[in-house]
């Protein structure tokens, strides 16, 4: 009796679990800060302005948010294969490494959706509008998908063809529509928390649900690149 009155208590969580679970904190955390101080500038100016006023400067400032994007998502990628990365040598490392690509891919498709949204707005309320706006708001989501699965994959292929990889990005998009339209659905969930509680969205929900969508789009890439190269290592070898 007095030696098991004298054995020591059995932890109900091991100090592995503490470590797993603040570092994971942490780097959620420390990734909405950095994302919110790389697009400081669309932040502000959504968060100080009518968006269906500004939206014009609004769409000229996205796609240097992508860059951050980009820099989320190695930060994820390097954390899913090694949970003791760097969060902010790992973002900042990414975001200059992928800066002048992912520009190009958030320009690209930011423009096409502002035209597709216009020619929306055009043909709104005339007879023309019942064929034309099923079709524009198809491509609009066809632009949507492609952007976010290039988004999420250009820290995999660093050395793709941009062409490539926006080919490729479409054709697992469509593929893949269950794992890309539910990882859209996500980011439409994000943008409504932003909207209605910048603080919560931004400060809580922005790396859990950023993850939920870059995880879907990746596998819907990777995936589509095993199907049909077989080993399915690059985009530029899934588009000989």
């Amino acid at each position: 009796m007095a030696s098991s009155a004298h054995a020591p208590r059995r932890r109900l969580v091991s100090h592995e679990t503490y470590e797993l679970v603040f570092s994971t904190v942490y780097a959620g955390l420390a990734t909405n800060l950095l994302v919110v101080v790389a697009c400081l500038p669309l932040v502000v100016l959504a968060m100080t302005t009518d968006p269906s006023a500004s939206w014009p400067a609004l769409a000229v400032l996205a796609p240097f948010c992508t860059p951050a994007l980009v820099a989320a998502f190695a930060v994820f990628r390097a954390i899913t294969a090694d949970g003791s990365a760097q969060v902010v040598r790992t973002f900042w490392r990414g975001y200059r490494q992928h800066w002048r690509r992912s520009v190009a891919v958030g320009a690209l498709g930011t423009a096409l959706v502002v035209v597709l949204a216009v020619d929306v707005r055009a043909v709104w309320g005339h007879a023309v509008g019942a064929v034309a706006i099923p079709v524009l708001v198809t491509l609009i989501v066809l632009t949507l998908v492609t952007t976010l699965v290039a988004t999420a994959s250009l820290a995999d292929h660093p050395t793709a063809r941009l062409r490539d990889l926006l080919r490729v990005s479409l054709f697992a998009g469509v593929r893949r529509w269950y794992l890309t339209l539910p990882a859209l659905l996500v980011l439409a969930m994000l943008g409504s928390v932003v909207a209605a509680r910048p603080a919560v969205g931004l400060g809580l929900a922005l790396a859990p649900l950023l993850f939920v969508a870059w995880g879907g789009a990746r596998y819907a890439l990777h995936s589509t690149l095993g199907a049909v190269t077989g080993s399915g290592t690059t985009p530029a070898a899934a588009s000989r």
